[in-house]
């Protein structure tokens, strides 16, 4: 029996769906406003997770310019029927009123790294749909929104009949669960076991008070009980422990007949989510009275679960990533905001064995962004980048960011002073509030390392002209305003960290990068 670490997929990878095909495991996460859409891992052990695809990648099928943050693509779900995959996924394009604008769309895939079909339109009545499969038949369910001010305006769980030769809904819509006394229901997923119809929700906010909540029935449609132990899943009531926000959970059979969850979860610094919403997993059991529940009792999420492995799990390594840009594309672990690489001005084929990023627009717009980044997995990292750059004025800038959204980040970067010539600056957003550092004076010509050292709530910027020795640029910044408990409004991410370049005057320039290194400690 093999002891596996939670979290199994660490850093900004929210809202886990998972499905088993045969004897691989999947897991589809959230992306927001970062692209390309939707991030899926595979594994046949639980433990050792594998990037395989990232389905929404077409800029034409996948229009996020001008999302706000927070908003974008929310909680996907994943299953498969008939020798197909189906993904489901909700657009948010309002989230800062009473009004939430929700859009629910299909795409399928025979394989999982696709091709997959073109969207399909559901419905916009609320978010977090998910896809059952009910012998021939098939079932959107979702949580709907009511803004109306005097009504609860997470109202309940709906279902309705999909018609898969139709591409479309059909028949009388079905209000099946109200939610329960805990409240904010949503996250709902639908399963069958043994004559009685599951529906597992998330309820309490994802924010510290989030749990997970199980209701069924014998008919489809209800009613619905409550399962008397709610919530099964929460870590509300241990400030402490060292996995919180345990919520939004899945249930999937291995092949053996054995039972897991996998879940949302956070690792907090001080009360602070740098490191975003993770995903996690939990052993699961049957009672006699057919509920279900953590197979070591109680409702706190553990820290270790178990499996009979099909493959061994290896030993967990320290990541130490080197980037030469010499490919074709930007690997996986790099992704853009709202566009892709290709249309926000990432070029890997104008100086071979280099990333040239064409200056975009500045870090606190949500358009045309020539930015890459990557998550922050660990509590402990540096992240080093070489880059050359001559910038004619002070609107031009190329650096390195440790980034959580466009009214929060900590930049380091080459710029220029009208009596200080090239130079490194340090910019400091903290919810809209804006501070530089003092410009301190480089050479005219050569290229320039930059580094961002964070060790837990702590960072630390550096720059060298030489790769060897290194000179603190600006003051320790902190990394708890890089979290979902610091920002103004909705914050549902994590810290990136990742390399830019801007041109606020329009005339063309443009940053290259060497390499891009990212070492956990």
């Amino acid at each position: 029996m093999a002891q596996i670490q939670n979290p199994v997929l660490k850093g900004f990878n929210p809202d886990p769906s998972i499905v088993r095909v045969g004897d691989d495991y999947y897991i589809a996460v959230s992306t927001f406003e970062w692209f390309p859409g939707v991030n899926i891992y595979q594994s046949r052990n639980l433990k050792d997770w594998k990037f395989v695809a990232a389905a929404l990648n077409d800029d034409r099928k996948l229009d996020l310019k001008g999302i706000d943050t927070a908003c974008g693509i929310w909680a996907p779900n994943l299953t498969y029927d008939n020798g197909r995959f189906y993904l489901l996924y909700t657009i948010v394009y309002t989230n800062r009123s009473r009004f939430k604008d929700t859009h629910n769309f299909l795409v399928t895939a025979e394989k999982i790294d696709g091709p997959w079909s073109d969207p399909v339109y559901l419905n916009c009545s609320g978010f977090d749909p998910s896809l059952f499969h009910d012998g021939d038949k098939k079932w959107l369910v979702n949580m709907t929104i009511d803004h109306r001010v005097d009504k609860n305006r997470f109202s309940g769980v709906d279902i309705q009949e999909y018609d898969e030769a139709q591409q479309a809904l059909k028949g009388p819509v079905y209000r099946i669960f109200k939610g329960s006394p805990i409240g904010t229901t949503e996250g709902p997923n639908m399963m069958k076991k043994d004559g009685y119809y599951y529906l597992t929700c998330a309820e309490g906010g994802t924010e510290f008070g989030h749990c997970v909540t199980v209701a069924r029935s014998e008919n489809i449609t209800g009613p619905y009980e409550v399962d008397p132990q709610n919530p099964m899943l929460t870590s509300k009531a241990a400030e402490d422990y060292p996995i919180q926000r345990a919520g939004h959970g899945q249930l999937v059979e291995a092949p053996d007949g054995s039972w897991f969850m996998a879940h949302l979860c956070s690792r907090p610094v001080d009360g602070c989510s740098i490191l975003g919403r993770e995903t996690a997993i939990q052993n699961i059991i049957w009672t006699e009275d057919g509920w279900f529940k953590l197979a070591g009792g109680g409702s706190l999420p553990f820290t270790i679960f178990e499996n009979h492995c099909s493959d061994d799990p290896s030993d967990e390594p320290r990541q130490k990533i080197r980037e030469e840009f010499e490919g074709e594309s930007l690997p996986w672990e790099f992704m853009t905001l709202r566009e892709s690489a290709r249309n926000c001005g990432l070029d890997l084929t104008s100086r071979p064995g280099w990333l040239r990023i064409r200056g975009g627009n500045s870090l606190s717009s949500k358009y045309r962004q020539a930015f890459a980044a990557r998550r922050q997995q660990a509590f402990d990292y540096d992240a080093v980048t070489k880059v050359e750059f001559c910038p004619g004025d002070y609107h031009h800038m190329a650096g390195l960011t440790c980034y959580y959204n466009y009214d929060n980040y900590h930049y380091v970067k080459i710029t220029r002073d009208e009596e200080l010539g090239r130079c490194i600056q340090v910019t400091s957003v903290v919810n809209k509030e804006v501070k530089d550092s003092p410009c301190c004076s480089i050479p005219e010509e050569g290229a320039v390392y930059l580094k961002a050292q964070v060790r837990r709530g702590v960072l630390q910027f550096y720059y060298s002209m030489d790769g060897a020795e290194y000179v603190k640029a600006g003051e320790e910044l902190d990394m708890h305003t890089l979290s979902d408990e610091r920002v103004e409004g909705n914050g549902f991410a994590g810290a990136m960290v990742g390399i830019c370049c801007q041109d606020l005057q329009g005339n063309g320039v443009h940053g290259d990068f060497d390499w891009f290194e990212y070492i956990e400690k």
